[in-house]
């Protein structure tokens, strides 16, 4: 490793220490000439599938674009940037465990769908919608329906601390809170 001060060929690592993740190794060096330290980052780098896209192009799979996604989903909800990060990996994961070298975009529409029903139902619905290309408010019907029967006893917390509602049934106007 040249030393960014010096450009001095030799440093030697000082300290090396694992992310809490175990994703990346933050190494600690010194440069043997100047006795400059710095930090470098040390990553795992795999090669990830290439995306085939809707209209047949292929472009190479960006992290970033699928943060930004799951980000747009889950806008305004109580899900904590931890909790979003964790599915980022998963779904990376899953496509790291692939042993294609070409997946479609629609397959990695699966692994995060999957992802965002497990963290928020309103994420998972407002990317459902964009994703699946819901043409009307029948669709959106059929998917809560579908959400529903697939998570019997789950109901739609209450807004302002009543009774807790199943998905699409309104709530007893009648009584009093």
């Amino acid at each position: 490793m040249h030393c960014p001060f010096c450009q001095h060929q030799d440093t030697k690592v000082i300290d090396s220490r694992a992310s809490e993740d175990g994703a990346t190794i933050r190494r600690r060096r010194e440069c043997e000439a100047c006795g400059e330290r710095f930090s470098t980052l040390e990553t795992i780098e795999l090669k990830l599938p290439v995306i085939i896209k809707g209209d047949g192009r292929r472009e190479p799979f960006d992290a970033r674009k699928l943060r930004i996604s799951m980000d747009r989903a889950l806008h305004k909800r109580p899900v904590s940037e931890e909790q979003i990060e964790t599915a980022v990996r998963a779904v990376v994961h899953q496509l790291r465990m692939t042993t294609e070298r070409e997946v479609s975009s629609r397959r990695i529409g699966e692994f995060v769908i999957a992802e965002l029903r497990k963290l928020d139902h309103v994420g998972f619905v407002r990317f459902a919608s964009v994703y699946r290309s819901f043409e009307d408010i029948t669709d959106f019907r059929e998917e809560l329906d579908r959400l529903e029967r697939e998570l019997p006893g789950e109901g739609q917390l209450p807004l302002l601390g009543g009774e807790v509602v199943p998905f699409g049934k309104p709530a007893d106007k009648g009584k009093k809170r």
